[in-house]
């Protein structure tokens, strides 16, 4: 038994994804290079916070990619509903930050459930379309079941509230449906769903400042000094760099205070205002690799399972980068959502390593072993 364990152990070491495990190492040490120069106006170590939930982070994942994917599968189901579960607990014993109740404490430990809820998703709507194997493809009737999966968290996630998040599962379940057949039929009245669904959403579900912030997307100009401050400060943090930028630790805009929040949903504007756009294309580019690596171990997998694990991941990582450069470029409307392995957070920075571990767990036993 132990011989047979060696051996397996062998050969999982020689299909290591390197490919994988650079993208993302990248991405997580100039995370922390520019989280040290945007917490160094308000003299914080944060860094130090993010390399220990970065190392945290990486140990859970080398025991994700360790097990072998098949028995996530199995408790597929379990795992989202323990995600449900921890979701609805916020709401009996949730900490309250600026408004929102998202985050589970003990002591100074913090967790966000709905970040690990995506992760939860992705597992289940797997398990689901593992089951479900059709060939054809697939209509609103089918979709009943895994709609209803993403429906009852995204109900969760808004009551706390956190749009945010919540479009991010919206996205991530259409990518998934997108990329096992489904009907162009039922994509366009999804849509069409969706977008007769905007003025409930605005009337009972969007606060305030949600609002506020849409408003401020579609008149950019009318609040500069309110609103759309972050936004307007953002954009013009970004266009001084000019293509190599001012330097590390000489950008005006963070140095000077007038960029908010950049650590957290604005630490792009930092790395391009000081690397310029030179920089700012190559951090794109290590994104692009990590999305179009996932499709491609999607492609390579073993069973449906595995793919649909693997699309689930890459869309995660896909669509929070496509928002959060949208956002601090004014090209979408400000909705806090972070930059993979690159904002501060402990729980977006866990979560995303566990998607890195299971991509890394389907493309090390693509091969039959």
């Amino acid at each position: 038994m132990s011989s047979r364990a060696s051996v397996l152990g062998v050969r999982l070491r020689e299909h290591f994804d390197w490919a994988l495990f650079a993208a993302a190492s990248a991405i997580a040490i100039v995370g922390v290079i520019n989280l040290y120069s945007a917490a160094s106006v308000a003299r914080t170590e944060l860094y130090i916070t993010q390399i220990y939930w970065l190392a945290l982070g990486a140990g859970v994942a080398v025991l994700v990619a360790a097990i072998d994917y098949r028995h996530y599968e199995r408790f597929g189901y379990v795992i989202y509903g323990i995600g449900i579960l921890l979701l609805g607990l916020l709401f009996v014993v949730g900490r309250e930050v600026r408004g929102s109740t998202r985050w589970l404490g003990v002591g100074a430990f913090s967790l966000q459930p709905s970040e690990l809820m995506k992760i939860c998703l992705v597992v289940a709507l797997a398990k689901f379309l593992h089951n479900d194997a059709k060939q054809e493809g697939r209509n609103l009737r089918d979709l009943v079941i895994p709609g209803a999966m993403v429906a009852l968290p995204m109900v969760f996630i808004l009551l706390q509230p956190d749009l945010g998040t919540a479009l991010i599962l919206a996205l991530t379940f259409l990518s998934i449906m997108m990329l096992t057949r489904l009907k162009l039929r039922s994509f366009l009245t999804l849509v069409l769903v969706g977008v007769i669904s905007a003025p409930i959403t605005w009337a009972y579900l969007l606060k305030d400042y949600q609002k506020e912030r849409l408003l401020s997307f579609l008149k950019p100009s009318e609040d500069v000094l309110g609103r759309g401050w972050h936004a307007r400060q953002s954009i013009v943090a970004i266009g001084s760099g000019r293509w190599f930028g001012k330097g590390f630790l000489q950008g005006t805009q963070n140095q000077h205070r007038f960029l908010p929040d950049q650590h957290t949903d604005f630490p792009f504007p930092v790395w391009a205002e000081e690397h310029g756009f030179v920089g700012a294309i190559l951090l794109l580019g290590i994104y692009f690799f990590l999305v179009v690596w996932a499709v491609k171990i999607a492609s390579q997998a073993k069973d449906r399972f595995g793919a649909v694990i693997a699309v689930g991941v890459g869309a995660i990582l896909f669509w929070h980068t496509i928002i959060n450069v949208g956002m601090v470029t004014g090209l979408l409307p400000v909705v806090g959502v972070t930059l993979p392995l690159f904002s501060y957070g402990g729980s977006s920075v866990l979560t995303v390593l566990i998607g890195i571990g299971l991509l890394m767990n389907v493309s090390m036993r693509r091969f039959r072993f």
